[in-house]
């Protein structure tokens, strides 16, 4: 079982570290700045206090009012986890960026979520449907999918 990271102290060196990035603390997650996901992530998985080298799970949530992704990242020398969330307040094309480059893991959990919730994650090298077939009209785990 892995032990969850202080938010509080993370989000305080993540604040040093990237200024305005940390938008808020919600236990047992930290809120990211959606343009500072990347460089955020990339500090998180290659610094040796943190090294979250592997990204258990991605998904997101709609909330109607905007969209939220959620990233469960795990570090497997440290055996501590931490939740990261970005909010997109777009519906008609809401986009979010990639983080395959990140961790590889990302590149079917992001193809599901633009497939099923319609988020675009900029950058992704082959964002096309995953479960759904091309020509299907909508995202049905959208709220306001009919």
């Amino acid at each position: 079982m892995t032990i969850s990271l202080d938010c509080e102290r993370v989000a305080k060196r993540l604040s040093q570290e990237f200024p305005g990035s940390v938008l808020a603390v919600e236990k047992p997650a930290i809120v990211l700045e959606i343009e500072r996901l990347r460089e955020v992530a990339e500090f998180l998985k290659t610094s040796p206090e943190f090294e979250l080298d592997y990204l258990a799970n991605l998904t997101a949530v709609d909330y109607l009012d905007y969209f939220e992704v959620v990233y469960h990242l795990v570090s497997l020398t440290h055996n501590h986890g931490l939740m990261l969330k970005v909010r997109c307040y777009e519906r008609t094309k809401p986009m979010v960026p990639s983080v395959v480059d990140v961790w590889r893991a990302a590149d079917f959990q992001e193809r599901e979520v633009y497939d099923l919730m319609g988020i675009v994650f900029k950058g992704h090298p082959n964002l096309k449907r995953l479960f759904l077939w091309e020509g299907f009209e909508g995202h049905p785990l959208r709220k306001d999918y009919l």
